[in-house]
């Protein structure tokens, strides 16, 4: 049956793309009851529905008519053939845009005539395939970072489950295969493409696959020595800082930094002084004490080393 416009022939029959034959019959016949003329006569609608389900079922129950049509979309009934190339004509929005890609396809290569020259007296240029693929950026705690989480995305009007990996880093490219763009008349797909941004945290810091963070201590702790308790992303953790342990040294923990795929890197702790805000008069006095029995010079050294 002629048509006078493309129609999409699935939708008309209330089909998806993958519908069998059967199937394909079994709405053709259960809308032809409901549209009929005779049961709605003189309803102008019901009789132009009646025929576009009749358009639509003559081409789809034909195999032959029905791969042009998934083939070529809104120029399924329009046969033009080029050689060595499959022509998607769903893809241009006129005659001039597909013979543009035409032309650009054999620029460099070989030409319409059979010869290896290029084309370089056209002015077309070669036109890409439609990228069909779906960026998207995400942003995501440190927290969900570090254990991994689930996300829903909303991508042409359908929900797609992400899961974020634990151990992810900042500017992750995330890749979900065949849920981007559909192409109109090829079924062809694109994909996901999620680019991560990880929150900084106040307290911890990535650097690589090494966790780290600044641990507060006070001078007494440093001086004498000490067990504290240090947080860390698995919970509570005790650690002993030696003796007269200068501020800005580090503790390290093997295997207890962020995820990697074969286990876990390390965690830092660099040991920050802290003074207290504000001294007893009692702790003022006993500094004092301490000041005048000291017989340390602990400059003396440094005095000598330093002159010129």
């Amino acid at each position: 049956m002629p048509s006078d416009g493309y129609r999409d022939y699935f939708k008309a029959l209330g089909v998806n793309r993958n519908a069998s034959s059967n199937e394909i019959k079994s709405a053709f016949r259960k809308l032809a009851r409901k549209f009929h003329p005779d049961v709605n006569p003189g309803d102008q609608d019901a009789e132009g529905k009646f025929k576009e389900i009749n358009e639509a079922y003559e081409v789809l129950s034909d195999p032959k008519k029905k791969k042009k049509y998934e083939q070529f979309g809104q120029y399924w009934n329009q046969s033009l053939g080029v050689d060595g190339f499959d022509v998607d004509f769903g893809r241009y929005r006129n005659f001039d845009e597909f013979l543009n890609d035409l032309l650009g396809r054999f620029v460099g290569g070989q030409g319409l005539d059979g010869s290896s020259k290029p084309y370089n007296s056209f002015s077309y240029e070669s036109r890409r395939p439609a990228n069909l693929d779906v960026h998207i950026g995400l942003q995501i705690s440190f927290a969900e970072a570090f254990t991994g989480t689930q996300r829903t995305l909303s991508v042409n009007e359908e929900q797609v489950e992400v899961r974020i990996p634990r151990g992810v880093v900042n500017l992750t490219r995330l890749r979900v295969k065949g849920k981007g763009n559909l192409q109109p008349g090829t079924g062809r797909r694109g994909n996901i493409l999620i680019n991560l941004q990880v929150e900084k945290h106040k307290v911890w810091q990535l650097d690589g696959f090494q966790l780290k963070a600044e641990l507060p201590v006070s001078y007494d702790e440093l001086l004498l020595g000490s067990i504290v308790t240090a947080i860390t992303p698995d919970g509570e953790t005790k650690l002993t800082i030696p003796p007269r342990t200068l501020p800005g040294s580090i503790l390290r923990l093997k295997g207890r930094g962020w995820p990697i795929k074969n286990g876990r890197g390390d965690l830092l702790f660099t040991l920050s002084l802290r003074f207290p805000p504000c001294l007893s008069s009692e702790e003022l006095d006993l500094f004092n004490k301490l000041r005048e029995l000291s017989l340390s010079d602990y400059r003396k050294e440094w005095i000598q080393s330093a002159r010129l």
